[in-house]
């Protein structure tokens, strides 16, 4: 199983990201997805995610400005990021597992992508 994160880059306040993510060897359809970041000198934190039926969660810091979405046919789970801050900068990884809960442990997870740089600077 491989999962692969892509859609990073360098932006500025107030611009827009999306991100994706996909993997290989599994079908995402029924399975939860988590979207994590971890900025430079601080903890990874869970920043939103989404069921098999397509229930969403978001951290605080996020909601009104991310939104997560699947599409089962490309196997494939989206993260738009828009009005994005400087505090949103990081690598953000995707995770594939069985719950998307509140909490966003990250032992619900199983499967990793390596992440994708998202930066904004001002």
């Amino acid at each position: 199983v491989q999962v692969v994160e892509s859609g990073g880059g360098l932006v500025q306040p107030g611009d827009s990201l999306r991100l994706s993510c996909t993997a290989s060897g599994l079908s995402l359809d029924y399975l939860a997805i988590g979207w994590f970041r971890q900025a430079p000198g601080k903890e990874r934190e869970g920043v939103s995610c989404i069921t098999g039926a397509g229930q969403t969660d978001y951290a605080d810091s996020v909601k009104g400005r991310f939104t997560i979405s699947r599409d089962n046919a490309k196997n494939t789970v989206y993260l738009q990021m828009n009005s994005l801050k400087p505090e949103d900068t990081g690598v953000y990884h995707c995770a594939v597992g069985s719950l998307c809960r509140g909490e966003r442990k990250e032992s619900d997870y199983p499967y990793w992508g390596q992440g994708t740089q998202v930066t904004v600077y001002s």
